[in-house]
């Protein structure tokens, strides 16, 4: 039915810029050359072709080069200056290390850097990058089935777009809307990127845990299914108490195992979840209903969260406060549009877990609907804000125009799928990672197809 023989390798897209520097530890070949390769290289666009440099070897190629480890387990290739947490707060430059194959492929001015690796190493890496590895084994298992049939999902995404020659679009404008969504249509030299965009993947170097590997290896080959086709499965770091339903966020298809569903052993009965009423938006949005992502215990966040995401604070439920001049000078630079002074934010269409759709921002120059939650994010935020589940408060008033604009909001993230301190709760609680899973992505079927 589904054609996989056999464990696939992937391509994963590292990064892309006009000089490499990188570093191959162990003998690695090159089709066409007779000798191995190994230590320190440089590579860049000269004259319309890659020429790659090391301490012994100077190759000219014309359009790409793959080399290919003799031992991939033991041996490995280590990239500088790889860019984490693109356009986040924490966005920073390191240095990392891969096994298995490496690609250097040119991309206009620039070379594209791609590791080609067994799906089942890489995501041994996925959920050590993703999460601390001092998870519990049911929430890592449920993180590499999750994981897995995301991955496998894109891949044969991608190949009916290819095959179909599907005209795939998305963003839609007109003279009142900019609506956007943001999924993988950007990558067509690899499967998957390594950051956030797709899911982070930081190579061996954080592949750091046996419990890890156990996870990946007593799942290998399983899946969640909806039909007959692998679930496009997805994850985000807390719902906020109740999940998004996929075609809110990115393409408008349904999938009935990726639509909302309550994060808790029962519906919260205080409130109305018809949220296309604002009053039941902020209801819900101002107080902190029971559900499994609704935690402070440091001890399941620290399982979660890495470092560099403990520096976000406060996102189950949280507050951004803006002066006038500060929301206007960053709505401008962030979507390139001179609004003027910003008069009103009004929620134009909100999603199952009150996630903001659609929102109209009103300027003393222009009004616009924007769309959808990723581009509402990030036309309000230097970097992400946390969701797009948010209300919004005005204080003081000049001619009509607020001096200052509040946002109140739920969620870190889109909130499609598994939220991931939910299901660290429930692991911890004692769910079995099938049970966790299928919380989640209700009537999917799990099955083992490699």
């Amino acid at each position: 039915m589904l054609g996989y023989e056999r464990e696939p390798h992937i391509s994963v897209g590292i990064l892309t810029e006009k000089k490499i520097r990188f570093e191959l530890h162990g003998d690695f070949s090159s089709y066409g050359f007779k000798h191995f390769f190994s230590g320190r290289f440089e590579a860049e666009i000269i004259n319309n072709n890659i020429i790659c440099k090391g301490d012994k070897d100077k190759l000219e190629i014309t359009d790409e080069i793959i080399f290919e480890p003799q031992e991939p387990d033991n041996e490995s290739f280590l990239i500088r200056d790889v860019t984490i947490g693109v356009k986040f707060h924490w966005e920073r430059k390191e240095k990392q290390r891969f096994t298995h194959s490496l690609k250097l492929i040119k991309d206009g001015d620039k070379i594209a850097v791609i590791n080609i690796i067994p799906i089942e190493k890489y995501l041994m890496s996925v959920i050590s990058s993703e999460m601390s590895a001092k998870c519990s084994l049911s929430m890592l298992k449920a993180t590499a089935v999750v994981s897995r049939s995301w991955l496998l999902a894109q891949i044969e995404k991608s190949k009916r777009i290819k095959t179909e020659h599907i005209n795939y679009h998305t963003t839609y404008q007109t003279e009142d809307e900019y609506i956007k969504w943001y999924d993988r249509e950007d990558h067509k030299l690899f499967d998957v990127c390594a950051d956030d965009h797709c899911q982070r993947y930081q190579g061996v170097t954080k592949m750091t845990s046996e419990a890890v590997k156990k996870a990946v290896e007593q799942t290998a080959g399983i899946v969640l299914l909806e039909g007959d086709k692998i679930l496009d499965a997805r994850f985000s770091k807390s719902c906020g108490g109740i999940s998004e339903s996929f075609e809110n966020v990115w393409e408008p298809v349904k999938h009935p195992s990726l639509s909302s569903i309550y994060d808790y052993k029962f519906v919260a009965d205080d409130f109305d979840d018809d949220f296309s009423k604002e009053e039941n938006a902020a209801k819900w949005i101002k107080a902190s209903p029971p559900a499994f992502c609704n935690t402070t215990d440091q001890r399941i966040l620290n399982q979660i969260l890495l470092d560099y995401d403990q520096e976000t604070k406060d996102f189950y439920r949280w507050k951004v406060e803006y002066t006038q001049q500060e929301l206007s000078e960053l709505i401008k630079k962030k979507s390139g549009i001179d609004f003027g002074l910003i008069k009103d934010l009004i929620p134009v269409e909100r999603g199952f877990s009150s996630r903001l759709i659609k929102l109209k921002i009103v300027g003393t120059n222009k009004t616009l609907t924007i769309g959808k939650e990723l581009e509402i994010r990030r036309t309000l935020s230097e970097t992400h804000l946390y969701s797009s589940a948010f209300i919004i408060e005005k204080e003081g008033d000049v001619n009509g125009v607020p001096e200052k604009l509040i946002l109140r909001g739920a969620g870190w993230g889109h909130g499609v799928g598994l939220c991931q301190i939910g299901a660290a709760v429930m692991a911890e609680q004692g769910y079995q990672f099938d049970e966790i899973v299928i919380h989640y992505f209700k009537d999917a079927v799990l099955k083992k197809i490699y």
